[in-house]
C-alpha cells in the first residue's frame, strides 16, 4: 500500500499543479457509461479500455460487445463498443451517438505486473466529431493494487495529447467475505483545476446470489442510478444494465455478449452434467519435463496427473479413457496416475483403458480401469519382474584397464558393475528383497482390481507368461477384444447413454479460472532429476539459486521438491541440501521422491519438511563408493604412449595417462600405491560418516539408528516408510495437497501450483542430427557410470548404478 499512497500523491499533485486554467475534455463517468462498476474493482474495466491495467488481471483471450437503446425502443441502437483483449494486451473501440452525430474512441492498452500489483499504459484517438462531444487524444497511465482478497485499489491519469488538460481516477473495492459473493465498490474523478467539489463519483455493490449470477447497483452524484443483472455461463456471458435518471425514469437500457473469461456458472453445470467423456492418448514417453518445441512424442507427467483430477472435479464429466498404444513410462509414473485414476472411481465416475501389446507396468496401470480394451490382435506380457546387472570386469581386462574398487561399506555396490562378474551377496540381498516388495505391490492391487485372488495372480504370472487376446479375455484380464475406435460403443454399454468428447483445455478453462483478488497462494513443484552434479544432472548451482529465490518469494507459501536421481557428486548434493535447508526453515518443503531417491538423491532430500515416497520408490542408499581405473595394458595393446614432466610425490597419478578415445578422458597410468590407498579410504569414511550424520540431523533420528540403515543399502518406499528414512506414502499428487495442508491453505481455498523448469530448452539438439545414435550412446547409463569415474578418479560419490533401480517400460 506505500507504493499506492505514493501514486495517489503524485496524480494528486499533477491535477492541483497552478498554472492556466486547463481545458476540459468528457469526464471519465460520462465517457465509460458501458461500466457496470468501477473500472478496477467490478468486472474487467472493459478489458482495458478505461484502466490499462486490467489488462494484467486477465487469463485468456476475451471479447465483449455493448449496445445502448433507449428506454421506448430497444430496436434502435445508439451507442456500441467492440472490445477484445488477451492478456497484458487490449483493443477497444466505443461508439456514441447524438443528434445524429457521431464520434468513435478508439483504444490501445498493455499492462505490466502481476495480480497483486499492475500497471498498464494506453493510448486514446478519435474518428467523426470529437469536438462535439468533447473528446481529445489521451494518454492513460493506470495501476491496479490487490494486495489480498479482501481489497482492491485503483488509479487511472489520462492526459491530453492535444492540452494541458489532465484527469485523475480513483476506484476502491472492498470484498467483506473475501470472494465475489458480495463486492462494495466506490469511484472519484477529478480533472485538472476542477474544485473538489466538483468531481464526480459514484457507489453501489455487487452481490452473486448464485454461481454465474450476478446483480449490481450503482448512486451516481448526479442522483442518477444504474441496476444491472450479468449472467455466465462459464466462457460465456450476458449482461444489461437499466440506466436511471435523478426522476428515476428509465433514460436507456445497456446490453452486452461477450466470451473468454471463464466464470464458475450454476448453468455449465446443470447443463452439462455426466454428458461427457475425456480422451487421454498416452503415445510416447512419460516423462517430468519436455522440449518446448518438436517434442509432440513426451508427455508431461504432471498435466497428466492435472487432467485426471481435473476430470474428476469436473461434473460435467462422466468418464475418462485412456489410449495406452506406444506409451513408454517409468513403474513409479504408472502406479501414481493408477491412483489418480483410483480416486475417479471412488468419486463415481468411469474408467475405460485400451492397449494392444503390454507388459507388467502397463497391465498394472490398466487393471485399475472398470472397462479394460484389449487389441484382438494384442499381446499381454506378464513375466514377473527383476533387476538385472551387466558386469565389465572381463572387458576392462580384456582392454588393458584395471580397476581398484573402494568398497567400505557392505551394501554400496555401485562399482561392482567394474570390479566384479556377478552380483555380491549383500548386493543380492537387497535386490531380491526389493524385487518382492515390488511383486507384493503388483499383485496385491492387480488382484483386487480384477477380483481374483492372489493364488491366481501367481499361476498366471509362473504358468501363462504370455498371453494373447483370446486368452487374457478367457482369463479375466481383460473385459472387451476391440480397437480404439469401438470407444464410443465401449462407452455407451458402460453408461448406458452416449457421451461428447471433451478437450482437456476445456477441464483446463475451468480449473485454471481464479474469480478472487490478489495473487492466489502459490504451491512451487521443483524438480531434481538426473545424477547429482553441479552443472549437469540436478544443475545443482542453479537447482541452489532456484531455491533461494523461492525462499524470498512470498507468494510461494510452501515448496514440492520433486527427487528422481541415483546421486552423484557429494558437493553437488550438498549444495541443494543447504539450500532445501535454509527454504525448509521459512516455509515447507515436501519431497518427493520419484521412481530413485538413493544416495545422493537421498542426501538431497533428507532436509525436507516431510519425505513422501512411492512404494516402489528405490530410496536410502546411505553411503560412498569410489574406485580407480587405470592403465593395466591398455595404452601397449592400442600402441599408444605418453610422457610427462611433473613435481611432487603423487603429481603422476592424476596428471600422467594416455587419453581414451572416444571418451576424451585421460587414463591414469598406474594404480595407488598402498599409502595412498589408505589416505583414499580414511577419505571416503569421513564421508561417509558426515553424510550419516547429516541424515540424523535431517530426519531427527540418532547417528547409530542411522548407522544401521546405512552402509548403502536401498530399500523400497514401503520399507522406508517402515524405517524413518520416509515420512509418509504417496505420489506427486500427493504432495502438493501435504504441502497445502502444511502451509495452512484451507481445504476448498484457491491455491496456484506452478512449476519452476517444466521445459528442458526449446528443443532437444538430436532431432537434426545427422547421427541419431549419437546422443543414445553418450546416455547409455554404465559408459556414463565409467566417464564420471575417469573424468574425477578418486571422488568419493554417494551414488547408485543405472540398472539397480527399474526402467521405463516401452508398449507397442
Amino acid at each position: 500500500m506505500k507504493r499506492f499512497c505514493l501514486i495517489l500523491t503524485a496524480v494528486i499533485m499533477l491535477l492541483t499543479a497552478t498554472g492556466t486554467f486547463a481545458q476540459q475534455f468528457a469526464g471519465y463517468h460520462a465517457r465509460h457509461f458501458f461500466l457496470a462498476g468501477p473500472a478496477g474493482a467490478y468486472q474487467d474495466g472493459l478489458l482495458g479500455f478505461a484502466n490499462p491495467a486490467t489488462t494484467v488481471m486477465l487469463q485468456r483471450f476475451n471479447m465483449r460487445y455493448y449496445w445502448s437503446t433507449q428506454e421506448d425502443d430497444n430496436a434502435d441502437i445508439q451507442n456500441w463498443g467492440f472490445f477484445t483483449a488477451a492478456p497484458n494486451l487490449g483493443f477497444g473501440m466505443l461508439r456514441e451517438k447524438i443528434d445524429g452525430k457521431k464520434v468513435t474512441d478508439y483504444n490501445l492498452s498493455l499492462g505490466f505486473g502481476s495480480r497483486s500489483a499492475a500497471f498498464g499504459i494506453g493510448y486514446t484517438w478519435q474518428g467523426g466529431e470529437k469536438a462535439r462531444f468533447a473528446r481529445e487524444r489521451l494518454w492513460s497511465l493506470g495501476w491496479l493494487f490487490r494486495p489480498g482478497r479482501f481489497l482492491s485499489a485503483g488509479i487511472i491519469g489520462n492526459f491530453s495529447a492535444e492540452s494541458n488538460a489532465k484527469e485523475g481516477v480513483l476506484d476502491l473495492g472492498i470484498r467483506p467475505l473475501g470472494n465475489p459473493r458480495l463486492t462494495l465498490f466506490g469511484d472519484y474523478a477529478l480533472q485538472k483545476d476542477q474544485p473538489w467539489k466538483d468531481g464526480t463519483w459514484s457507489a453501489g455493490a455487487a452481490l452473486e446470489v448464485l454461481p454465474g449470477i450476478n446483480f449490481s447497483a450503482r448512486y451516481f452524484d448526479s442522483e442518477r442510478v444504474t441496476a444491472g443483472l450479468a449472467v455466465s455461463f462459464g466462457g460465456g456471458r450476458v449482461s444489461g444494465q437499466s440506466h436511471l435518471d435523478e426522476d428515476n425514469e428509465v433514460a436507456y437500457n445497456t446490453y452486452s455478449v461477450g466470451f473468454g473469461e471463464y466464470t464458475p456458472s450454476i448453468f455449465a453445470n446443470l447443463f452439462s452434467k455426466r454428458r461427457y467423456f475425456l480422451e487421454m492418448h498416452l503415445k510416447g514417453r512419460v516423462d517430468y519435463r519436455k522440449f518446448r518445441w518438436f517434442d509432440d512424442n513426451t508427455q508431461r507427467f504432471w498435466e497428466l496427473l492435472q487432467q485426471v483430477n481435473r476430470a474428476r472435479e469436473n461434473a460435467a464429466v462422466e468418464v475418462i479413457a485412456l489410449n495406452l498404444s506406444a506409451m513408454s513410462i517409468l513403474p513409479e509414473h504408472a502406479w501414481e496416475l493408477r491412483e489418480a485414476l483410483q480416486a475417479v472411481r471412488a468419486a463415481g465416475k468411469k474408467v475405460v483403458i485400451f492397449f494392444d501389446n503390454a507388459g507388467m507396468t502397463a497391465y498394472h496401470l490398466a487393471s485399475v480401469a472398470d472397462v479394460v480394451m484389449m487389441d484382438p490382435q494384442g499381446s499381454l506380457m506378464l513375466p514377473g519382474y527383476t533387476l538385472n546387472r551387466t558386469y565389465l570386469k572381463g572387458t576392462l581386462e580384456k582392454l588393458g584397464l584395471g580397476f581398484d574398487e573402494w568398497r567400505f561399506f557392505k551394501y554400496k555396490s555401485a562399482a561392482e558393475a567394474l570390479s566384479r562378474d556377478s552380483m555380491s551377496t549383500a548386493d543380492r540381498e537387497q535386490r531380491q528383497a526389493y524385487v518382492d516388495d515390488i511383486y507384493d505391490l503388483i499383485r496385491s492391487e492387480v488382484s483386487a482390481s480384477r477380483g481374483i485372488n492372489e493364488a491366481t495372480f501367481d499361476r498366471l504370472i509362473d504358468e501363462g507368461v504370455y498371453f494373447m487376446a483370446q486368452d487374457a479375455l478367457a482369463e479375466s484380464l481383460v473385459d472387451t477384444l476391440c480397437r480404439w475406435n469401438a470407444l464410443g460403443d465401449v462407452i455407451r454399454s458402460l453408461t448406458g447413454g452416449n457421451k461428447m468428447r471433451i478437450r482437456p483445455e476445456q477441464l483446463n478453462e475451468g480449473a485454471d479460472a481464479y474469480q478472487n483478488w490478489g495473487t492466489p497462494p502459490q504451491i512451487a513443484i521443483v524438480y531434481g532429476l538426473g545424477e547429482c552434479a553441479m552443472d549437469s544432472g540436478i544443475n545443482a548451482r542453479q537447482l541452489a539459486k532456484i531455491f533461494e529465490r523461492l525462499t524470498k518469494d512470498r507468494s510461494v507459501k510452501a515448496v514440492v521438491f520433486r527427487v528422481d536421481s541415483p546421486g552423484g557428486d557429494g558437493m553437488a548434493s550438498d549444495v541443494v541440501a543447504e539450500a532445501l535447508k535454509k527454504c525448509a526453515a521459512e516455509k515447507p518443503v515436501v519431497v518427493s521422491q520419484g521412481q530413485v531417491a538413493g544416495s545422493g538423491g537421498y542426501w538431497i532430500s533428507m532436509y525436507g519438511s516431510a519425505i513422501m515416497a512411492g512404494p516402489g520408490t528405490i530410496t536410502g542408499s546411505i553411503g560412498v563408493i569410489g574406485g580407480w581405473l587405470y592403465d593395466k595394458g591398455f595404452s601397449d595393446k592400442l600402441g599408444m604412449t605418453s610422457d610427462h614432466v611433473s613435481r611432487g610425490a603423487h603429481a603422476d597419478l592424476f596428471g600422467a595417462g594416455v587419453r581414451l578415445p572416444l571418451f576424451g578422458v585421460q587414463i591414469p597410468a598406474r594404480n595407488l600405491t598402498e599409502v595412498e590407498r589408505s589416505r583414499m579410504e580414511k577419505f571416503i569414511r569421513e564421508y561417509y560418516r558426515d553424510f550419516v550424520e547429516k541424515v540424523a540431523a535431517g530426519r531427527n533420528m540418532s547417528v547409530d539408528a542411522v548407522e544401521t540403515l546405512a552402509q548403502g543399502r536401498i530399500y523400497s518406499g514401503t520399507d522406508g516408510k517402515a524405517n524413518g528414512l520416509v515420512d509418509e506414502i504417496g505420489g506427486l499428487d500427493a504432495a502438493v495437497e501435504k504441502a497445502r495442508q502444511m502451509a495452512g491453505i484451507p481445504a476448498g481455498e484457491e491455491y496456484q501450483v506452478i512449476e519452476i523448469q517444466k521445459y528442458k530448452g526449446l528443443f532437444d539438439p538430436g532431432t537434426f542430427s545427422p547421427l541419431p545414435m549419437a546422443p543414445r550412446l553418450a546416455d547409455d547409463p554404465v559408459l556414463r557410470f565409467i566417464r564420471i569415474m575417469s573424468e574425477h578418479p578418486g571422488f568419493p560419490y554417494p551414488m547408485l548404478l543405472p540398472g539397480t533401480y527399474p526402467v521405463l517400460e516401452d508398449v507397442r
